[in-house]
């Protein structure tokens, strides 16, 4: 990042001093002239931090997507939420671009670690595959299954996928998912596990591939019309047990889930998860899986067959 001008620091602390009179039209004042100096302020805990403004513009919320024209179709299209991490977003998108026939959708959430930047490099690379949209939220604040389910009412693809930036891929892996889904599956992903009954559902257990209770997002994909309909419960902020609880809601509606563990896929450091906040995540967490228990625990007629 550039040096930061000593006229761009001296707003930010004018501002400052305006949120802490409670001064609120000042403030916002001085945020747009920090902008018009190609500046950003973001309120912390300890007072503030200046990035320098993206080439590109940013929507100020997630919601503002219902806006967005309709993505392009295509027999399927990958969503990726980047947070950070450009590295894994540019070979994971690079593993989907080269050994499938997908598109891809990219939300870029805050630009953190330059990864805005680094998606529109790889649009300009495949202008005809991938989107990008920029988001100044972080996805903490905008929450997963919202992020989710805002790019599920834009695709126009019979199929959406749903992958972490940490899945890594050297092959084909959606032709075995769209076969599957084609047999009758309405999702299929690459790891499943079944409700632990005997542990009176406190816990799953991975009995490789096979009809499945639950999917995991690493690598998932949906019959799109269907997510529409039954997308991942919006009080979903964190990603963890947000898949297994989407996953019952739509066996509870009548819907087959498969997963196949024999696909060219694998996980690098899964940073979504050991370098988020370790408060947040397990707060997060635990909201969802106590959620989750509550609307399912004991219905077990809508699990799939026992194995």
């Amino acid at each position: 990042m550039s040096e930061i001008p000593q006229a761009v620091i001296e707003l930010a602390e004018k501002r400052k001093t305006a949120k802490a009179e409670k001064n609120y039209a000042l403030s916002d004042s001085l945020r747009e002239e920090i902008v018009e100096l190609g500046w950003l302020v973001k309120d912390v805990a300890t007072g503030y931090e200046l990035s320098q403004k993206p080439p590109f513009t940013q929507l100020p919320r997630v919601s503002d997507l219902a806006n967005a024209e309709k993505l392009p179709k295509a027999a399927a299209t990958v969503g990726l939420l980047a947070d950070g991490w450009a590295d894994d977003l540019e070979s994971c998108a690079r593993g989907i671009l080269e050994n499938t026939t997908a598109n891809l959708v990219i939300l870029d959430l805050a630009n953190i670690d330059q990864v805005g930047i680094r998606a529109e490099k790889i649009k300009k690379e495949f202008p005809d595959r991938v989107t990008v949209f920029h988001v100044a939220q972080e996805l903490s604040q905008a929450g997963w299954a919202t992020c989710q389910n805002s790019l599920i009412n834009l695709v126009t693809s019979p199929i959406y996928l749903v992958m972490d930036l940490s899945t890594k891929t050297t092959g084909d892996f959606l032709t075995p998912l769209l076969e599957k889904i084609n047999s009758g599956f309405t999702a299929v992903g690459w790891k499943g596990a079944l409700v632990d009954l005997s542990d009176n559902w406190r816990s799953v257990v991975d009995k490789g591939s096979g009809e499945v209770d639950v999917l995991m997002s690493y690598l998932l994909a949906v019959k799109t019309e269907i997510a529409r309909e039954i997308g991942p419960d919006e009080k979903a902020k964190f990603y963890r047990n947000a898949d297994m609880e989407w996953s019952l809601m739509l066996r509870a509606e009548g819907h087959l889930l498969y997963a196949i563990d024999e696909l060219p896929v694998s996980q690098a450091r899964h940073h979504g998860y050991h370098d988020s906040d370790e408060k947040y995540r397990e707060s997060q967490s635990k909201k969802t899986y106590d959620r989750l228990l509550q609307k399912f625990r004991g219905k077990d007629p809508i699990l799939s067959p026992r194995r």
